[in-house]
């Protein structure tokens, strides 16, 4: 196999396309579109995003409440992420002009998005500033499912969620199972 070197870039794909709200003092949401967002520890659990600190009217809302609700959509969502990454907050009531509906949350003043299928609240730990974004590290306080992506035994249901990633500039949903943790050593 011939490899072809590129310049360094990015180049770390998928990665989830969600959509983070946020509540600043004056009480108005907010709602930016994150692609730089993963998982960075797991007791206690820690969750990131990335965000350019000039430029964004979230950053300053996260900045100063230091807490955030991480929403991932479902594929039936993609069109409502994309316009909620390509206008202002500070031109725009995105939830309004999205149709979206902000829920209460249990731990932070920011709310949930309705309409996504996974809520995961969100306080701010820590944040590194890295160059041209800063991560804000959140220790995740409470994780909402909307019950009709459940399965039975009250576990997540993928093909009901329908996560999708960001790759490359197109967003693409997650394709078949092609295993599961530990399918590598289970004897059959």
């Amino acid at each position: 196999m011939k490899k072809v070197i590129k310049k360094p870039s990015t180049t770390l794909f998928p990665i989830p396309a969600v959509m983070v709200s946020c509540k600043g003092p004056s009480g108005k949401a907010n709602i930016v579109t994150i692609a730089w967002t993963g998982v960075m520890n797991s007791d206690p659990p820690l969750l990131y995003i990335g965000l350019r600190p000039e430029g964004r009217h979230s950053y300053g809302i996260i900045k100063e409440s230091m807490e955030y609700v991480i929403n991932i959509p479902g594929a039936r969502q993609a069109k409502l992420v994309d316009y909620c990454g390509m206008v202002s907050g500070k031109d725009v009531d995105k939830f309004e002009a999205a149709g979206l509906t902000p829920v209460p949350a249990s731990q932070v003043q920011a709310p949930l998005i309705a309409e996504c299928p996974v809520n995961i609240e969100c306080r701010v730990t820590q944040v590194l500033p890295l160059g041209s974004h800063d991560v804000f590290i959140g220790e995740v306080l409470a994780v909402h499912y909307n019950e009709d992506v459940l399965d039975e035994k009250g576990r997540p249901d993928l093909d009901k969620i329908q996560p999708y990633g960001f790759c490359a500039n197109e967003y693409r949903l997650m394709g078949d199972k092609v295993g599961f943790f530990g399918y590598s050593k289970k004897k059959d």
